[in-house]
C-alpha cells in the first residue's frame, strides 16, 4: 500500500492508522498517530502535473497563509525534509508523489444555508485574488491555466477533463445545445480578455467540499490551482449547487463579501453566469470522463439534462 510507505518516510509510529477519505483524482487518507494530530496525506495521481508543478502548488498555499491571511494547510515534511515525497508502489506500479498536510478543522458548507457562508467566501477569494496580482512567484514556478482550450479542447484533442460530447446523456438534441453554449463561451471570453485585472493565479476548485466553515473559511485542496480568470473561482464555488432557486442570493452574498476587499467592475459582474456556465460545462465533461467516481456515477445523464436546461436559460440572455 502506497500510503503505508508514504507514513514511514515521515517517521510515524508502527501503531499508526490509515484511512481512505476519498478517491476522486487523487487519494486521501486521515491518518492518526497515537497521541497526536490527525494528518491528511495526499497520493497523487499519475501524468497529471508537469515535473514543478506540485512544489508551486505549496509555494503558494504557503504565501497565501503567511502573507495573505488565508487559512490553509501547512505542509508536514518528510524525516529528510521533502515536502514532496515520490513513493515506489510495492504492487510494482509506477511510483507516486505524495504529500502531508496538517488536519484542518471544519464543516463543508451546507446547501440550505449558502448565503451566511458565501459572504465570507467572497472574502477570502477576494484576498486570494489580491495576493495573486501583486506575488512575486519564486523561480521555476509552473502550474497549467485553465483557459477555453484547455476546458473544451482544439481540434488536437479533448480538453484537460474529457469531452462534454462523452457525457453521460448526451444524444443530438442535447450536443446541439451545449455546441451553441461552447461557442458561445468561448466568444463571450474571448471578448472578456486575459488581462491582469481579469486572469491570474486562482485556486480553480472552491467547490464546497474543498471549503471548511470554522470560525471562518478555510480552504484546502489546492492540487487543480492554475492560471485563469478569477471569476471562475465563483463558478467553481458553485459545482453542483448552481441550479438551486437561491443562487442568485447566494451570489449577491458572495459579491457582497468580495467587494469588501477590493473592487469587482460591473462589466465583470455581467459575466458571472458565463463562468458558471463555463464550470458546469467543464464539470459535464469529468462526469463522461470519471464514470468509476462515485459523484460521476451518481450525477449521471441527469446532470447532463441539468446542463441543457442552464444552458437554454442563459443562451435566452447571452447570445
Amino acid at each position: 500500500m502506497i500510503a503505508s510507505s508514504a507514513a514511514a518516510r515521515y517517521g510515524l509510529s508502527p501503531d499508526t492508522t490509515i484511512e481512505l477519505l476519498n478517491v476522486s483524482e487523487n487519494e486521501t487518507y486521515l491518518v492518526r498517530e497515537p497521541d497526536a494530530e490527525p494528518v491528511v496525506l495526499r497520493v497523487h495521481r499519475l501524468d497529471y502535473h508537469p515535473p514543478g508543478a506540485i512544489p508551486s502548488e505549496l509555494a503558494w498555499l504557503d504565501a497565501l497563509r503567511t502573507e495573505a491571511g488565508v487559512r490553509t494547510p501547512r505542509v508536514i515534511p518528510a524525516l529528510d525534509g521533502a515536502r514532496v515525497v515520490t513513493v515506489p508502489d510495492p504492487s510494482g506500479g509506477p511510483a507516486r508523489e505524495c504529500v502531508l498536510f496538517e488536519f484542518l478543522p471544519g464543516r463543508e458548507p451546507r446547501e440550505d444555508d449558502l448565503v451566511a457562508d458565501f459572504e465570507p467566501l467572497g472574502a477570502l477569494t477576494a484576498r486570494m485574488h489580491v495576493h495573486a496580482r501583486s506575488w512575486t512567484r519564486p523561480p521555476g514556478f509552473v502550474r497549467f491555466h485553465w483557459d477555453a482550450d484547455a476546458a473544451f479542447g482544439t481540434a488536437a484533442g479533448p480538453g484537460r477533463w474529457g469531452a462534454w460530447r462523452s457525457a453521460p446523456g448526451v444524444g443530438p438534441a442535447e450536443e446541439a445545445v451545449l455546441a451553441r453554449l461552447e461557442a458561445t463561451l468561448r466568444e463571450r471570453l474571448r471578448r472578456f480578455g486575459t488581462g491582469p485585472e481579469r486572469y491570474g493565479l486562482i485556486h480553480a476548485d472552491l467547490r464546497l467540499a474543498n471549503l471548511l466553515v470554522a470560525d471562518g473559511v478555510s480552504v484546502i485542496d489546492f492540487d487543480d490551482c492554475g492560471f485563469g480568470w478569477y471569476l471562475y473561482d465563483l463558478g467553481a464555488a458553485l459545482s453542483f449547487v448552481e441550479h438551486l432557486p437561491e443562487i442568485p442570493e447566494v451570489i449577491d452574498a458572495w459579491l457582497r463579501g468580495y467587494r469588501s476587499v477590493t473592487p469587482l467592475p460591473a462589466d465583470d459582474e455581467a459575466e458571472i453566469w458565463t463562468f458558471v456556465l463555463f464550470r458546469r460545462l467543464l464539470l459535464t465533461a469529468w462526469i463522461g470522463s470519471h464514470s468509476t467516481v462515485d459523484i460521476a456515477a451518481q450525477l449521471g445523464a441527469g446532470y447532463t439534462r441539468g446542463s441543457c436546461a442552464l444552458a437554454e436559460q442563459y443562451l435566452s440572455t447571452h447570445t
